[in-house]
């Protein structure tokens, strides 16, 4: 899954102890130094979200205030900056990279990989939004695009290195998660296997040349066909044919690498579809989707895996952070995995063996399993949360999942992590017509599951920051954040945790005790991660304001209204934002379009299939694209064609959906109008 905030409401309605710092020199290899630079997505090879600084501590982060600000022309950042070497860079909307100076926010260059302009790149862009991250090593950013290309750029002076396309045995995917450095190679996944028949890898290719050195298969092939490692190690684990379906299995996000046991751990997708009962009717573990896989970072060779979710039948998948840390485990330090996927629980896992170190605690409301048992490491799983005979059931966590892929973050200081939470439930149930069941391509999330009975009813979404003992497996504190999806977490050495919230304000709070010791007004919701890193002796940290979903908030961030910015703060700045400016939406309507039911019929199916993700359910858009009610566009059929069918806004992140008809497109004309006056009416 990659759509992290947007399907389950619509789905649901309708270190070691110091942190590794990046290289000063281009050819330097990496290695522990100050902690002054963030290179990589979780700040070094350890992913926790962590800086070891403490310039700005407890004591004085009252006195942070803005240093720069640089505003992004783009339609989405929801994206998190790298700093390396007094240079921040960041790659925003379709991939496009940007060099700053980390003092002044003065921009140094900027590298187009023109996304709109490669070939197919409408097919890739109907699902997705921007870039979620890059890296950094040896003197070169990394970043992948939306239709497939892993790029490598030279960070003096943004001139291509190499390029590769990536997506050459996944036609119907795309990429928005962050390289992952491993040693001598850079490692990419891509997303989309629930929108089409997709089987998930991930390919590793040199970091100075861009030759592919090894690809390896998340799930199993045709074993009549297939002979890799996976098919003859995996296809037990299924039954029926379902490498029909492709099977799933995506590496979309998360991913680590373990520069002591040389090792990079993946977190592996969902099945394709969602419902076993299809994807593999005789049941199975169906390895290895759901798990943490161990690969040799040099041959691709799975070391180990451990799965949290064997026969995974929800949406539940292991794409958030993977961190490496030493806890005390019994009075003895152990290298380990932390981890607290989708599915509620926190893993803590041996990182050499793969197996579990204590038994999993919850740490959100959890339903679908009562615990996991620490000797066999599987889930107890509640047999009502496998929807069994036409029976319907509440899952806990819902399909954004009680962690999703904002990040978390894990202070060796404190010995905490810190979780943006979400808990709401979601009905699951069997389709009606299961034996014939086939998957909807588009941007439909195909899960080969039922409508929900009208009459059972979920309570709306709440959301907290938590704090985690993984030790202990129990909670430490909790706050509460505003409304269901707030930004990723920074950890820090002067014991505070920096956060971005869904009410336009980041806010810095005590690491031991949850108490908020500082807020800024960003004027705009925060999905991304803050970072934080040094320059001339100085600590700043930064975060992108950005914001998007596919349903309506209180505040709502409108696509139009809102700006996206790179904010950085330091200790005694001064800084301002400019005044928002007024920006006035209005229904659109010309009392001269008669509604034809039948035709909007027609567009309410293509537009619940197609367009609810990011135009937001119930045509009440979120922030993920414009609101089609208050835009001119569908007023005019020539136009209406230009940009849907012909992708005339693909350079600002519109896909082509050249597959509909003359007949879905008038359809969908008539299900806006439609939709905009009784939308209109109700207020």
């Amino acid at each position: 899954m990659t759509g992290f905030v947007t399907r389950a409401f619509l789905l649901g309605a309708a270190l070691a102890l110091v942190p590794l710092a990046a290289c000063k020199q281009a050819d330097q290899p990496t290695e522990a130094l100050s902690g002054d630079d963030w290179y990589a997505y979780g700040a070094d090879d350890n992913g926790l979200h962590y800086s070891a600084l403490d310039e700005i501590n407890q004591s004085n982060v009252a006195d942070l205030g803005l240093a720069w600000s640089y505003d992004i022309d783009t339609f989405d950042a929801y994206t998190q900056p790298l700093e390396v070497g007094g240079v921040v860079y960041f790659g925003a909307g379709l991939s496009v990279i940007t060099a700053l100076d980390a003092k002044t926010g003065e921009q140094l260059w900027q590298y187009d990989p023109k996304v709109a302009e490669a070939p197919d790149a409408g097919t890739h862009m109907r699902a997705g939004w921007g870039i979620r991250g890059i890296a950094y090593r040896n003197g070169k950013v990394f970043a992948a695009t939306r239709e497939g290309r892993l790029i490598a750029v030279n960070a003096k002076d943004g001139t291509l290195a190499w390029s590769v396309q990536t997506l050459d045995e996944a036609p119907g995917a795309y990429i928005t998660g962050p390289p992952l450095v491993a040693g001598g190679v850079v490692v990419i996944g891509f997303g989309g296997a629930d929108y089409s028949p997709v089987r998930g890898y991930v390919t590793a290719y040199d970091l100075n040349t861009g030759k592919k050195a090894w690809r390896w298969y998340v799930v199993p092939g045709n074993p009549a066909v297939d002979k890799d490692e996976t098919t003859l190690e995996a296809a037990k684990t299924w039954t029926g044919e379902w490498w029909k379906f492709g099977g799933g299995g995506a590496v979309y996000h998360a991913m680590t690498y373990d520069p002591k046991y040389d090792k990079i751990l993946l977190g592996t997708g969902n099945g394709f579809p969602w419902n076993q009962k299809i994807r593999s009717p005789g049941g199975g573990d169906n390895l290895y989707l759901a798990s943490i896989v161990a690969l040799d970072a040099k041959t691709g060779k799975r070391a180990w895996h451990y799965q949290t979710n064997p026969g995974i039948t929800w949406d539940f998948n292991n794409a958030m952070d993977i961190g490496l840390t030493t806890l005390e485990i019994d009075g003895k330090p152990r290298d380990v995995v932390v981890h607290a996927p989708k599915n509620g629980f926190y893993y803590v896992i041996d990182r050499k063996t793969g197996k579990l170190v204590n038994a999993p605690g919850k740490f959100a409301k959890v339903n679908w399993a009562e615990k996991v048992d620490l000797a066999t490491g599987r889930p107890e799983i509640n047999p009502e949360a496998l929807y069994p005979d036409g029976k319907p059931f509440v899952l806990f966590p819902f399909p954004a999942g009680a962690h999703g892929v904002q990040a978390m973050a894990h202070s060796p200081k404190t010995g905490l992590t810190y979780i943006p939470v979400m808990e709401a439930g979601r009905v699951h149930i069997d389709p009606d017509n299961m034996k014939e069941w086939s998957p909807k391509l588009g941007m439909f999330v195909n899960t080969g599951l039922g409508a929900p009975p009208p009459d059972i009813k979920t309570d709306p979404p709440v959301s907290k920051l938590v704090a985690w003992d993984p030790a202990k497996q129990q909670k430490a504190w909790e706050v509460p954040t505003p409304n269901t999806f707030n930004g990723g977490v920074l950890a820090t050495g002067g014991n505070l945790v920096f956060q971005g919230q869904n009410s336009g304000e980041i806010v810095a709070l005590a690491a031991d005790t949850g108490k908020q010791l500082w807020s800024f007004k960003a004027q705009n919701g925060i999905l991304s991660a803050p970072i934080s890193y040094r320059v001339g002796g100085k600590q700043y940290v930064t975060v992108i304001a950005s914001y998007r979903s596919s349903f309506a908030n209180q505040p709502n961030w409108d696509y139009r209204e809102q700006k996206r910015r790179l904010l950085t703060f330091a200790l005694g700045a001064k800084g301002k934002l400019p005044d928002p400016v007024p920006y006035k939406l209005e229904v659109q309507d010309d009392p001269t379009f008669v509604v034809d039911e039948a035709k909007a019929a027609i567009g309410g199916g293509i537009y619940n299939q197609n367009c609810n993700i990011c135009h937001g359910a119930g045509m009440v858009a979120g922030g993920a694209a414009p609101d089609l009610r208050m835009s001119p566009i569908p007023l005019d059929a020539a136009a209406f064609r230009s940009v849907l069918h012909d992708g005339a806004l693909m350079a600002r992140g519109m896909g082509k959906f050249d597959n509909l008809s003359d007949e879905e497109l008038e359809g969908l004309r008539h299900y806006i109008r439609q939709r905009a006056r009784e939308t209109k009416e109700a207020k």
